[in-house]
């Protein structure tokens, strides 16, 4: 485990905090002329997903956590609870909280590969939250069909994708097209 000096702890960066994982999401380092500098973050915890600030001096550091990806298999969804298993071993099954899964609920394939974040704590392994790529396929399985002359929308309809999330597409996106998502932003790239 490395420890980082308070002007390291950066965007994206993995620290423990309060003996739980947070991901930094903002930094800035302020520099007045009466006081030392400080770091002043806001920490994501990976743990129960609240976002809080926090302040850290010249003297503090934290401990970055030992964070390490794994890919598993998405297998199914049930009253909040996502289920996964190893996909070299169907029988090696865990659940994440919709909570730690967060919008990426939306993106998620039956079957297909995907990566978690495990934290090692002190040796005992915890799953903490899915990562999934930023572009993603997905068959549409309902589109309206395009209406002509119909621009009132600006040419946006809504569809369905296979796995029943449904989003905002251009009016030629039609039922058995493949397209890209933005797995980050939830819109639209291209059809493939």
């Amino acid at each position: 485990m490395s420890q980082l000096q308070y002007s390291e702890i950066r965007e994206k960066k993995i620290i423990i905090h309060n003996d739980e994982p947070c991901m930094v999401v903002e930094s800035h380092v302020a520099r007045t002329q009466q006081r030392k500098p400080q770091n002043q973050v806001k920490l994501k915890s990976l743990i129960s997903g609240k976002v809080f600030p926090a302040t850290f001096h010249v003297a503090d550091s934290a401990d970055e956590a030992d964070i390490q990806k794994r890919e598993v298999t998405f297998l199914y969804a049930n009253r909040g609870e996502y289920w996964f298993c190893d996909p070299n071993d169907k029988a090696n099954r865990f659940k994440l909280d919709a909570s730690l899964i967060g919008t990426a609920a939306k993106f998620l394939k039956q079957n297909s590969n995907t990566t978690v974040l495990v934290w090692d704590n002190d040796g005992e392994e915890v799953n903490i939250s899915v990562d999934l790529p930023i572009k993603m396929e997905f068959k549409v399985k309902e589109a309206p069909p395009a209406v002509r002359g119909d621009t009132s929308k600006g040419g946006i309809k809504v569809i369905t994708l296979e796995n029943g999330t449904t989003i905002n597409a251009p009016m030629f996106v039609a039922e058995g097209d493949t397209i890209r998502i933005n797995t980050e932003t939830g819109e639209y790239v291209e059809r493939v």
